[in-house]
């Protein structure tokens, strides 16, 4: 850091490459996160858990199981670092846990002075809510002190579901249960449902070749194929997805908690997500849908659905209102232009959030009108990086200059 103020040049710091914007692209310095992989600390009695930022969510959890203890809630990814997880403020869907950045204690950085602090809610408390989700801007995050959980097991209920019927019965769905998403096939009535909940046990993983059928095979190398058959013939995708919805089959195992949690995605996509109240979601789904019909898109890939409560990490998409996620792809050969600028409209009339690490069309301007302590956070900013030496063109976006 010093070196590069003195060069002035600026610094961020990469990950593994999962996010779709720019928040890591260099204009200067680019800092790769390979030698930063150490565990410092693991406290069973506590639970707090000291691991260096480029340490993989996979390494991680696999760190967690030997130890008797489990990440409280996670995304369905865990190929990230995890400072590029958290700086992105990733998240899963819970009806009790939160996302990443409220499962943190402690962060350590260093500041665009070179030097390194600690922060956490009793020191620098400001400091740790503004960079537990800070997209880099703050400082580079050297290490992560997590709030772990003993470990657990998930039962995965996994079933088909009519559209209206869940768009009807979506409350009691996440009320009912700890961890609750769904995924809608475009052009059809077809949803798939997924529930996770804890379990004494005993564990019941799906066997080896059902798991590499149904998330290998199936959810990978078939639905690969697929996409590239709709890519060149994209009149049918409503065909297509119609018989995808009616393959759809229920299943129902339990595992260690970080398994169920996460899938392999092999399939290579682009993708938009927005953050919305909680309220918001019935409404905004049945607009959603309007616009297919209305603007005759052909889309293979489904609508994710995940809800969170509410964060308190002021850059969480989900911070001072319970949430509603709503993720949309496109097979990364296809044009996305059209698609995901009408959905995106459609979402910043509800006061929606971008994901920071998904690709969006938001500003500075708008970002102040859905996130309360944006001014502080750009207050703080300014305190501690007057030269803008965490700055790249994604950041000039997001938070102005």
């Amino acid at each position: 850091m010093r070196t590069a103020a003195a060069d002035g040049l600026t610094v961020r710091m990469t990950g593994t490459g999962h996010s779709f914007t720019g928040a890591a692209v260099a204009d200067g310095v680019l800092l790769r996160p390979g030698g930063l992989t150490a565990v410092r600390a693991v406290d069973t009695a506590t639970g707090l858990v000291t691991v260096e930022a480029g340490l993989p969510l996979h390494a991680l959890n696999r760190l967690l199981d030997e130890h008797g203890l489990a990440l409280a809630n996670m995304g369905d990814i865990q190929e990230q670092t995890a400072a590029g997880a958290l700086q992105t403020a990733t998240h899963g869907t819970g009806r009790d846990a939160a996302g990443l950045a409220s499962q943190v204690a402690a962060l350590e950085l260093v500041l665009a002075d070179g030097t390194a602090v600690t922060c956490s809610p009793d020191e620098r408390p400001e400091l740790f809510d503004a960079a537990r989700a800070g997209v880099g801007a703050l400082g580079i995050v050297t290490a992560v002190t997590w709030r772990t959980v003993p470990a657990f097991l998930l039962r995965a209920r996994e079933e088909p579901m009519a559209w209206d019927e869940v768009l009807s019965r979506v409350d009691e769905l996440d009320a009912a249960n700890e961890h609750f998403e769904f995924y809608w096939f475009p052009h059809t009535e077809r949803c798939l449902t997924k529930r996770n909940n804890r379990v004494e046990g005993p564990a019941e993983p799906l066997s080896r070749f059902k798991g590499w059928l149904d998330d290998e095979f199936l959810s990978n190398t078939v639905f690969g194929a697929i996409n590239h058959v709709t890519h060149r013939a994209p009149g049918t995708v409503p065909f297509v997805n119609g018989i995808s919805a009616k393959a759809l089959g229920a299943r129902t195992f339990t595992d260690t908690s970080y398994k169920v949690f996460t899938s392999p995605r092999t399939v290579r996509f682009k993708e938009q997500e927005y953050a919305i109240p909680r309220d918001q979601l019935v409404p905004a789904l049945r607009d959603l849908r309007a616009l297919y019909e209305k603007r005759g898109w052909r889309i293979s890939f489904p609508i994710e659905v995940r809800m969170l409560p509410e964060e308190d990490a002021w850059l969480s998409m989900a911070y001072g209102r319970p949430t509603a996620f709503i993720a949309i792809h496109v097979f990364h050969r296809d044009p996305h232009e059209e698609y995901f600028q009408g959905v995106e409209e459609l979402m910043t009339a509800v006061g929606g959030r971008p994901h920071w690490g998904k690709m969006h069309t938001r500003d500075a301007a708008y970002l102040e009108t859905v996130y309360p302590r944006l001014a502080d956070f750009r207050a703080l900013r300014d305190e501690l990086d007057p030269d803008r030496r965490f700055a790249n063109a994604y950041t000039r976006q997001v938070f102005g200059d």
